[in-house]
């Protein structure tokens, strides 16, 4: 399996398929989390978008792990990082994770951040095993309760 992670443009004409991989990679989420996920407004021409704006990379051909990349002043953040739920246990999400931090000192930004959901507590452990540390807890517009769990690491250049 190629693990060199290849970033994809506006056209590329894997985004269709990455868009896939990312309703997959989040369809377990549906139920558990509340409210339900950002990826559920997700389209083909939003994940253009992202191209454009920030880094869309992924792992293998066909794609089977994905992670988009925006840099922010003070930190690199990482979101809608999914594996295909068959490659599960491979090691993708820590690749494209140690992906992101290579990105960040490239980028000469200190940090990388990203926010996940209170209720997905197996990827809290994930995080934490890559070093991130919890920095935050926010609320979701509505809601009198935290939703989202932010994590950092602060990444040397």
């Amino acid at each position: 399996m190629e693990l060199t992670p290849r970033r994809l443009r506006a056209q590329d004409p894997d985004l269709p398929a990455i868009l896939a991989l990312i309703r997959r990679a989040f369809a377990p989420m549906e139920g558990r989390i509340d409210p339900p996920s950002s990826m559920l407004r997700m389209t083909l021409e939003t994940l253009r978008a992202e191209a454009e704006t920030a880094e869309v990379w992924s792992l293998g051909a066909p794609p089977l792990a994905c992670v988009i990349l925006t840099p922010k002043p003070a930190a690199l953040y990482l979101g809608k990082l999914a594996v295909d739920p068959d490659a599960r246990r491979l090691g993708l999400a820590r690749h494209l994770i140690d992906h992101a931090e290579r990105r960040a000192r490239a980028l000469r930004l200190p940090a990388v951040e990203l926010q996940c959901r209170v209720e997905l507590v197996e990827n809290h452990a994930l995080f934490a095993a890559c070093g991130y540390a919890e920095t935050d807890r926010t609320a979701h517009p509505g809601f009198d309760r935290p939703t989202s769990i932010t994590f950092a690491r602060t990444i040397g250049n």
